[in-house]
Order: C-alpha cells, then sequence, then structure tokens
C-alpha cells in the first residue's frame, strides 16, 4: 500500500523470547521485508540474554523474569513483572524509533491495558494477535472453572473489545474471537503457524542420536502438564516392557517447568536409559533430531484448549517428511490429515500401538512423510500466510 514505510510497528511477547518464538519472528521479519519499522519488547532466555540488540533491521527490547512460572501465584508475580517491564520499554521505543500500532501476542491477556493505554491516550492502533486460549489453558493446567477461569474470560472478552483486528491462528481460534470476543468477522484474519522450509531443512541422520537402536522416535515441545508427556513415556513403557521392542529409543527436544519431573518418571518407569531429553537446544541440534527420527510424536493431551490448537511441531514434522502419531483432536486433523495417525484420546496403550505399527511399516511411513512434506509444499508453508498477515495490517490502517 502507498506510504507503507512510515508505519511502525511494536510486538509485544511475553511467554518467549525473539528470535526464538518463530511465529512473531517471522511475523516480525515478514513485516520488515514488507516495508514497516519493526520493534519488540519480550523476556530473556538461554542464549538471548542481552537487553537490547537489533536483528536483520529488528530492534529487539528484552526484559528479566524472576522465574519460570507455575502455579497460581507463580504466574501472578511473573505476569505483574512482565507488565511493568513491558510498559516501560513501549515509551522507551515510542521515544527511540516510535511505533504506529501495538501487536500484542498472548499470553498473558493483560497487554491490553497496555494497548488500550496507548490507543487512548496516544492514538495508536492494537491488533491482538491470539496465540492461546487462556480460559482453556488455565483449564488444562488446574482442572477447574473457577472465579479465576472466569476472570480469564473477561480478560480474553476485553482484549478484543480493545482490538482494532485480531488475527486467529486457525478457524477454531476465530469463531472464539467472533462468539466469544464478540468481534467483526471482517476483522479477524486467520494466519496459520507455516514453517519456513529453509530453516526446516532436510539433512542426513545423525545414527548416534538411536544410541545403537534401530529406530528412533521423535518429539519437539515445551515439557508442560498439558504436552502428556506423562503419557509419551507410558507409551514407552509399554512399548519397551510390555511388547518387548528394545529397538526403538526415544529423543524428546524441549524445554519447561516440568523436564525434570519426566527425566525422574522415565527413571522410575526403568526405561531411562532408552529415552534422550536435551532440554532446549540450538536449530542445529534440533535438525538432527528429528532428521534421524523414524516417526514423530505429538502426545497433546485431549482437552478444550489442544483440541482447538494448532500446535507448530505438527506442521515442523511434516515439513520433514515425517510420519507422526497424535491423539485424536480436531485441530490436529486439519493440520495432518493423511501424514498422521491418530491414537484413541488419552490412551497410551494405544499410542504405542500405532508407534509400533509405522515402526513395521516403512512403506507407509515412506508414503505419509510425502504426504505431509508435500502438503507443507503445497499449502502450509509460512509464504502461504504471508498475504494474510498483510492483510490484515491493511484492515488496520483502512480508514
Amino acid at each position: 500500500m502507498a506510504g507503507i514505510k512510515s508505519y511502525r510497528i511494536l510486538i509485544l511477547v511475553e511467554n518467549l523470547p525473539s528470535p526464538f518464538d518463530r511465529r512473531v519472528w517471522q511475523e516480525a521479519t515478514t513485516l520488515h521485508d514488507n516495508g514497516y519499522a519493526v520493534s519488540i519488547i519480550c523476556p530473556t532466555g538461554k542464549g538471548y540474554e542481552k537487553e537490547y540488540e537489533v536483528i536483520d533491521g529488528i530492534h529487539i527490547y528484552r526484559y528479566r523474569l524472576p522465574f519460570e512460572a507455575e502455579g497460581a501465584k507463580g504466574y501472578l508475580i511473573e505476569y505483574s513483572v512482565a507488565l511493568f517491564h513491558t510498559f516501560r520499554l513501549a515509551w522507551k521505543v515510542q521515544f527511540s524509533q516510535g511505533f504506529d500500532v501495538i501487536h500484542a501476542c498472548n499470553p498473558p491477556d493483560l497487554l491490553f491495558l497496555i494497548g488500550g493505554f496507548f490507543k487512548l491516550f496516544m492514538r495508536k492502533k492494537f491488533l491482538f494477535d491470539h496465540h492461546d486460549i487462556n480460559p482453556e489453558l488455565y483449564e488444562a493446567k488446574f482442572g477447574r472453572r473457577d472465579f479465576f477461569y472466569k476472570l480469564l474470560v473477561l480478560f480474553e472478552h476485553w482484549t478484543f473489545k480493545t482490538a482494532d483486528v485480531s488475527i486467529a491462528t486457525n478457524e477454531s481460534y476465530k469463531k472464539i474471537a467472533m462468539e466469544r470476543g464478540g468481534m467483526d468477522p471482517a476483522k479477524v484474519f486467520v494466519v496459520r503457524s507455516g514453517p519456513k522450509l529453509d530453516r526446516m531443512r532436510i539433512l542426513p541422520p545423525s545414527e548416534e542420536l538411536k544410541h545403537g537402536r534401530r529406530y528412533l522416535v521423535g518429539y519437539v515441545g515445551v515439557m508442560g502438564a498439558q504436552e502428556g508427556i506423562d503419557l509419551l513415556l507410558q507409551s514407552a513403557h509399554y512399548l519397551i516392557k510390555e511388547l518387548g521392542r528394545t529397538d526403538v529409543h526415544f529423543g524428546l527436544v524441549g524445554g519447561g517447568t516440568s523436564l525434570e519431573e519426566m527425566k525422574q518418571l522415565a527413571i522410575n518407569l526403568g526405561i531411562g536409559d532408552f529415552v534422550t531429553f536435551t532440554g532446549r537446544i540450538p536449530d542445529e541440534e534440533l535438525l538432527a533430531m528429528l532428521n534421524t527420527a523414524d516417526i514423530c510424536v505429538n502426545p497433546d493431551v485431549a482437552n478444550e484448549m489442544n483440541d482447538k490448537s494448532t500446535m507448530n511441531k505438527i506442521m515442523e514434522y511434516m515439513a520433514l517428511g515425517k510420519p507422526i502419531v497424535q491423539f485424536d483432536l480436531t485441530e490436529g486433523r486439519v493440520s495432518a490429515q493423511d501424514a498422521s495417525l491418530y491414537a484413541k484420546e488419552n490412551d497410551p496403550v494405544d499410542m504405542a500401538l500405532k508407534i509400533v505399527q509405522l515402526l513395521d511399516d516403512a512403506e507407509l511411513r515412506q508414503r505419509m512423510g510425502e504426504f505431509g512434506r508435500n502438503r507443507v509444499r503445497n499449502e502450509l508453508e509460512w509464504r502461504y500466510e504471508v498475504p494474510k498477515l498483510l492483510a490484515a495490517y491493511d484492515a488496520v490502517f483502512a480508514k
């Protein structure tokens, strides 16, 4: 659009540092490549300790969080600290690079307080990028719909009411924006989190990652309560101890609040020697693990949040041509289609049986892997989402 280079974007993200957060970084670089000036405010993290730096023309301002929250009180402290620093740094950006739009990525659903302030007093625009459905996330973590659940629904509603435009990661999230958030459908844009094939490169396997075994089952993601790592380890236990499949190793990539607990669970189940926990690792090591894997898994627990959410790991597996086993969830099927086998909800035994089915059928693995790779290349890669992101910004600035 004419004069686009004069527009300046400030992206707010609280749960991951940039450029580690792949969706945020893809959005930021896409906007920058299309003439927008982009700044980001985010927390520090392992490998991203600098409080200010410029990467690929994007100004990144970071703040330090006291700890990684777990429990209601922990989240209250974390989000309070994050809001304080985000508001402080927003003023810093305003007096340095400046901004015309606040692009807020949840969680938490409290960034509307900052967006609303600058919208009301500084005439800025506010775009909400809906990454997580926080009421359902709360229910998944704590197993209840109490006062705090209702409070999160209220925060979500106020966020949508404050937003000039919102971005949804899939059709399920768009429905929430319209029904629970009361947004005009014309102001809700679906921008999926498609992988970039220049990052998700197919490389030769690293056989040492199999630890002398014939097969490797790969996982990449967060080690948290709703990610179902405990269910995956129970599947591994059944596969190894009950079915006698000692020819399989499991490579689990990622960090999170449950990492140490899951390591101990693997030991308690007697399968510690069959599981590698890498923690958070650089892209090169992540790609080595996934390229070596014969199949990849997504054990996300079947609940309201995961059923409606699109998981980046699914499309990353597909981008590398890997067949998948996951529990049967709505958006998981939308993404993977025939690239995946679907186990019964939260059933570790059925997941183990599906894993064995794939391991014992090389032709099926190849067919499913090719389907997934082609689906990403022809439909789901990030380049197909770029016009949708730019259309959302056209709507933000439309008179």
